[in-house]
């Protein structure tokens, strides 16, 4: 019997049983703790061993080390950092990437892509790191190994073989470095598209949007120590325990030093309550820190109602005390627009506001109370506010209350949107956006002599669409997993399958791997965690965090194979086959 044609089988994956098999527990009081500690050493040692487990922890986030791939939480500055400087997640993406397992061309040879598509997630990636390039032919059943120079010269030829250049997408996740990103919206700009659709476009565009028609720019306006400074720190629609745990830190010191935490959020998260700080007596015995002094359990999407409220009611608080909580000289300074919103948020419907978040009044009144006697205050939030239909206007809201009270460049005051892969911000800084302002193309041309795309790109949502379509024929993906990480996989699985050419750059295979162009390759690429060594000698990357700071990560490992190479190097190498001339 013949095999069954890869572009032929059913799309649907098979489910996950280690995610589906659902259990019911008692709520957890608290976040972190001696079983968080247990839970990352465990995984760990099962996952890289002793001596890799040894380095990996006690060099992440530290200056001379590797920055987390986990999220983006900023570090403390050198000299304040805990020689155990990482939390959970950390140790958990760590052991992930430091996998002693290896993805072998004899694994591929083994496992056809149908039989790999009958496989958990969780199975895929626990198979290990990826050692050799791999392609998969047309109408080829299996991988097969491809060398490095074979796999570049095929991307170049698919790439001039498209009609136009807005026929290929250049996908980004929000792990890649600063440099490789770079490199990368180069190579897009020079090969003549601005289809640059990036992970932001699924999480923190409401943030980007919002703020930057706010205040001018869509990035925060806080410091790690104007948390530690703070009077008064919101939290909407964040769970810092499971997003971001080394926020718990801060906030810990936050409460030591006399500040109050207004939570907001629809569930009742153990990590908005109290921390168990591992790395100190109190929270190793359990006693730990009680965080949230408030806590509002809004009805999902209420936000933007909630936040008009909080106007209504600042505004009522300064008609009754006149020059008591709104900033007036930071508004008439700084400020436009001030008339026309207190004139929105005046006449507030209550009832319409209760029946919208589903709070009491009382429990509104008592934040907004917060609010008004709070000199410096950092709002905080994160996709739980942005991912929304009203994500930007929600953003939007929660800026003009800052603007009101003046809590814009003063210090342990400010805006903290937190965002999660560890270098999304940085992406977008260096030109990773399908909306290219006129000042970077325009610099972009006069640096490097070439003529830059101005017509806009395709968002993440529009790639999947034109892949639908059959507008787009080509995709390079530098990281991630997007076919699953998208709203809808099932239309992502059958888009994927109309491609001519997809290209991923990964450290692990995944299921976008699977659904196979009429030529697919798999590029391995160096973890963070790992050394680069070049003729210069070692290379380095940067990274960029929540708080706009830079970073340096420097690998020290001894590479899954030694076939990896780095991702500036193998987006540069794409670029040279696809424009040997330029």
């Amino acid at each position: 019997m013949s095999p069954t044609p890869v572009n032929s089988a059913p799309i649907h994956p098979p489910v996950d049983t280690e995610e589906s098999d659902l259990r019911v527990s008692e709520r957890k009081t608290s976040a972190a703790g001696a079983k968080a500690v247990a839970i990352s050493m465990k995984r760990s040692l099962a996952e890289q061993g002793v001596v890799k487990t040894a380095k990996n922890l006690l060099t992440m986030n530290q200056v001379d080390g590797f920055d987390c791939m986990s999220c983006a939480w900023p570090d403390p500055a050198p000299g304040e950092r805990h020689t155990a400087e990482f939390c959970e997640n950390g140790a958990k993406a760590v052991s992930w990437e430091g996998d002693r397992r290896r993805v072998t061309p004899e694994f591929f040879a083994e496992h056809s892509i149908a039989d790999l598509r009958d496989r958990s997630a969780h199975w895929l990636e626990s198979q290990g790191r990826l050692t050799h390039p791999m392609v998969r032919r047309a109408g080829g059943t299996h991988y097969e190994p491809i060398s490095w120079d074979d796999a570049f010269d095929l991307v170049g030829t698919h790439l001039r073989a498209l009609s136009s250049p807005d026929e290929a997408l250049f996908y980004t996740s929000g792990r890649a470095s600063n440099e490789a990103a770079f490199v990368y919206q180069l190579f897009a700009r020079a090969y003549g598209t601005n289809n640059l659709p990036d992970c932001s476009n699924m999480c923190h565009e409401s943030t980007s949007v919002g703020l930057a028609e706010a205040i001018g720019v869509g990035k925060g306006s806080v410091s790690l120590q104007d948390l530690h400074d703070a009077d008064l720190i919101v939290i909407s629609g964040q769970n810092p325990g499971t997003n971001h745990p080394r926020m718990l830190s801060a906030l810990e010191t936050a409460k030591k030093n006399g500040a109050r935490i207004l939570a907001v959020n629809p569930l009742p998260e153990a990590g908005l309550f109290k921390f168990d700080n591992p790395q100190t007596p109190r929270g190793m015995s359990g006693i730990g820190t009680h965080l949230a002094d408030e806590f509002l359990q809004i009805r999902s999407n209420g936000d933007l109602a909630l936040w008009q409220a909080f106007g209504h009611l600042l505004l009522a608080a300064e008609d009754r005390d006149p020059g008591s909580v709104l900033d007036r000289d930071f508004i008439e300074r700084h400020t436009n627009g001030f008339e026309a919103y207190a004139a929105h948020v005046k006449d507030l419907d209550r009832d319409a506001v209760v029946a919208a978040t589903g709070l009491t009044w009382g429990e509104i009144e008592k934040a907004a109370e917060m609010l008004a006697t709070s000199k410096r205050i950092v709002n905080c939030w994160a996709m739980g506010i942005t991912q929304h239909r009203h994500g930007t206007q929600n953003v939007q809201q929660i800026a003009n209350l800052l603007l009101m009270r003046g809590n814009f460049g003063r210090p342990g005051a400010g805006i903290c949107p937190l965002r999660g892969h560890s270098n999304v911000q940085g992406d977008r800084t260096v030109g990773i956006t399908e909306l290219p302002k006129e000042d970077m193309p325009a610099r972009l041309d006069a640096r490097f002599g070439i003529a830059s795309p101005r017509k806009p790109g395709h968002s993440a949502v529009e790639a999947l669409a034109a892949m639908a379509s059959g507008d787009a024929r080509a995709l390079i993906a530098l990281g991630g997993n997007l076919a699953v990480a998208m709203p809808d996989p099932q239309a992502c699985f059958a888009a994927f399958r109309k491609l001519d050419l997809a290209v991923h750059i990964l450290t692990k295979f995944n299921r976008s791997c699977l659904l196979p162009a009429r030529e697919t390759i798999i590029l391995p690429c160096l973890g963070r965690t790992e050394l680069d060594m070049q003729a210069g000698g070692p290379q380095w990357v940067t990274v960029e965090d929540s708080m706009s700071m830079v970073h340096a990560s420097r690998g020290r490992l001894k590479p899954a194979s030694d076939d990896l190479k780095s991702e500036p190097a193998i987006i540069a190498a794409m670029a040279k086959a696809t424009r040997p001339a330029g």
